[in-house]
């Protein structure tokens, strides 16, 4: 890896893209119910508190790249706690990051062919968006990066605008009290929300070939703070706008709430078309960085040089798991306890990892900075 990292650097800027646009992703859709059910009226705060431990496990993977500067967890994990069980976990990111990429392409298709082309089949949509992240996990790391700079504009500021005009709908009432009037399993609808960062487990991958690996905290603490940021933001709007019991009854609140807003003078009377479009970019986004990742770590585990090959070759898979879930109620019922779940990969076995490596003193070879400005 160290010839790729010295040939094809990419920069702190790029960290940050890759990491934004791979946390904004289908979630966005149903964020407001998710933490509707948890607190009523006290949704954003749940949304930030479940943003807070996004940050925790994002802080454990980006201290360990820093520590091992040349390597991705698949790669330093097998010094820390030797081949055999690393192994073992690293099988274990790899069919995770393949369940989520199946769960975020099944509910593509399933807001394409509700929303959008009716009597499209569902395969199909499934399908294409998968086999447009598979040709496109294929690139190298600079490809890659720059597709994700590339697209931050288009998901971050139609989205942006969209929730600032939509306030103008808005009832501070519908917010208030702030610490909501109910609370169902509180502390389980936070990780749920947490679950929605695990896209930012990428950092892992990319790290080692930045110009600058001591920097990645800054790209980490943008890459969080941009999501959490907007995410909050349309659970503040959607509560506001509709509240909270009629954002029980909606499946995809985001969606309706951008059906209420409009641009100023009637130029767009609705721009639930504008955010399908925006939204689109944002599952493409995640979908490359799952794809990416799961291939490459695929190509670690058996200390390969080439990934391509593996990305139509777990593309079968990934499909056959996304066309399980029966209906949309079960895709989200087995979304949900699959993220819950993965929390135990994306942040407690990084933080055993760090704690291991920590009492046995195991440190990566520092890498050169090549370029301070990156």
């Amino acid at each position: 890896m160290r010839g790729e990292n010295e040939l094809r650097p990419i920069t702190t800027l790029q960290v940050a893209a890759i990491v934004v646009s791979s946390t904004i992703g289908g979630g966005v859709l149903a964020v407001p119910l998710l933490a509707v059910r948890a607190a009523d009226t006290g949704a954003p705060l749940v949304t930030l508190l479940g943003t807070l431990v996004g940050l925790f496990g994002l802080i454990i993977v980006t201290v360990l790249g820093i520590r091992f500067p040349d390597q991705s967890i698949i790669q330093y994990s097998e010094d820390i706690i030797g081949r055999g069980i690393s192994f073992v976990a690293s099988l274990s990111i790899v069919i995770f990051f393949s369940i989520l990429a199946a769960a975020i392409s099944r509910e593509f298709g399933e807001v394409v062919i509700t929303s959008i082309l009716k009597r499209t089949p569902l395969e199909v949509t499934v399908l294409a968006m998968l086999l447009l992240a598979a040709v496109f996990a294929r690139t190298d790391i600079v490809t890659f990066a720059s597709i994700h700079l590339f697209y931050l504009p288009f998901i971050m500021v139609p989205g942006l605008t969209i929730v600032s005009l939509s306030l103008k709908n808005s009832r501070v009432l519908n917010l208030l009290p702030v610490w909501g009037n109910e609370h169902h399993d509180l502390f389980l609808w936070i990780f749920t929300i947490a679950a929605l960062f695990q896209g930012s487990f990428i950092i892992t991958m990319v790290i080692p070939f930045m110009k600058s690996p001591t920097k990645a905290f800054l790209s980490m603490i943008w890459g969080w703070a941009i999501p959490s940021l907007l995410y909050v933001l349309i659970v503040i709007s959607s509560v506001a706008v509709f509240g909270p019991e009629e954002i029980k009854l909606l499946m995809w609140p985001t969606l309706e709430l951008a059906k209420t807003t409009a641009l100023p003078a009637n130029i767009l009377e609705r721009l639930d078309a504008a955010f399908l479009a925006v939204w689109v970019t944002n599952v493409f986004t995640t979908m490359l960085s799952t794809f990416y990742l799961t291939v490459k770590s695929i190509t670690q585990m058996f200390h390969l040089k080439e990934h391509k090959i593996f990305a139509f070759f777990m593309l079968p898979f990934i499909f056959l798991i996304a066309m399980l879930p029966q209906s949309v109620l079960e895709l989200y019922e087995f979304a949900e306890y699959a993220g819950k779940l993965g929390l135990y990969i994306t942040i407690g076995y990084p933080l055993l990892l760090l704690l291991i490596a920590v009492i046995r003193k195991k440190r990566g070879k520092p890498v050169a900075v090549k370029d301070s400005s990156s």
